[in-house]
């Protein structure tokens, strides 16, 4: 007696033939994924280098300034800071609305959240009409790479993704020729010509509360408070809320 074959239902020949299909183009991806790193490797490499042979001579450049103003007896006027670091640091209540959407034009929603604000006249204006809601100054290099490294978030379809790869940064800012997380830091830090584009990628950053816990929110940090702007002085606090 013959045995009757059976067929295989119309459904489920689409559903395999969709399933490899997949398959397929996850494979293609992740080999593609691979060759980008390698062939942007040892780009990133070279640029790694160059970033840090400029900020050793740009360094090096500035104590040797510093030391001919003090052997001449003059003194030495420090390059005006170009970019800040602010922090809010009080909540809604209490608020006018002219600095209550001057904080939201800084993506500053929450107490605790962080951004890097490019400095000009305009936003000088801005920071003085909420100084006594936010705390800022003058980040060196160690704080914005500590901030992007440890607490950097990419705003990727709309979602917050933390910085764990330079292909997330690539798939990103890769048309502003920036493919590295050291990229980013040297954007943002010596404020380049797509600052503005690399610093909208960053979400906003959470901090937590400073070790040891504020002073006085309510006073100015001149006044012995923490309000305001503290210079150079952000980066230890910075550091505490990281």
């Amino acid at each position: 007696m013959a045995t009757q074959k059976t067929e295989v239902p119309e459904s489920v020949l689409k559903f395999r033939a969709l399933a490899k299909e997949k398959e397929e183009d996850r494979y293609k991806a992740a080999r593609q994924l691979v060759e980008t790193k390698q062939k942007n490797k040892q780009e990133i490499l070279k640029r790694t280098e160059q970033y840090e042979a400029e900020y050793e001579a740009r360094e090096k450049d500035l104590i040797e300034q510093r030391r001919k103003a003090r052997f001449g007896g003059n003194f030495f006027r420090e390059p005006e800071p170009k970019i800040a670091f602010v922090v809010r640091i009080k909540g809604i209540l209490k608020i006018a609305p002219q600095p209550k959407k001057i904080l939201q034009l800084l993506r500053l929603r929450q107490i605790q959240n962080g951004v890097f604000v490019k400095l000009n006249g305009a936003t000088l204006r801005m920071l003085k009409l909420v100084d006594p809601y936010v705390m800022w100054g003058y980040p060196n290099l160690k704080t914005v790479r500590e901030l992007i490294y440890k607490r950097g978030y990419l705003r990727l379809d709309g979602c917050r993704i933390p910085i764990t790869d330079n292909v997330l940064v690539q798939r990103k800012l890769a048309k502003y020729n920036i493919l590295s997380v050291e990229d980013l830091v040297h954007e943002i830090f010596t404020c380049g010509p797509h600052f503005k584009e690399a610093n909208s990628a960053l979400w906003p950053f959470k901090l937590t509360n400073p070790k040891g816990g504020y002073k006085r929110k309510r006073n100015h940090f001149v006044e012995g408070g923490d309000a305001g702007n503290r210079e150079k002085y952000i980066n230890n606090m910075v550091r505490k809320m990281i």
